[in-house]
């Protein structure tokens, strides 16, 4: 069993082969591959953390597609002064498949 964990738009996934993640919009066209740099890789009972190790293994992922994520809407109000403020927002993402860790 093989796994690693990359950064990924500010937060850290647990990826194998195969799997589908949601990230942070990345520039790249849809079918085209991106490189995700490795924090920690687990091939069986190897464990590799080192950074010198790690920059030797790349996990590539390929974009499926690009979306929006669910609304959220953010409201301020001050009590007895009549200020009230709401807006909007929706975070651009890529969907993206792992498709090799090596």
């Amino acid at each position: 069993m093989v796994y690693a964990v990359v950064r990924a738009g500010g937060r850290q996934e647990k990826v194998e082969v195969g799997t589908i993640i949601t990230l942070d919009r990345v520039r790249a066209a849809e079918g085209e591959s991106i490189k995700l740099p490795a924090v920690l890789v687990v091939d069986g009972d190897n464990v590799t953390t080192a950074a010198d190790a790690l920059s030797k293994i790349t996990v590539t992922a390929e974009v499926m597609n690009d979306l929006r994520g669910p609304k959220i809407v953010i409201q301020k109000y001050k009590n007895k002064t009549g200020y009230k403020k709401r807006q909007g927002h929706r975070q651009d993402l890529t969907r993206v498949k792992v498709t090799g860790i090596k």
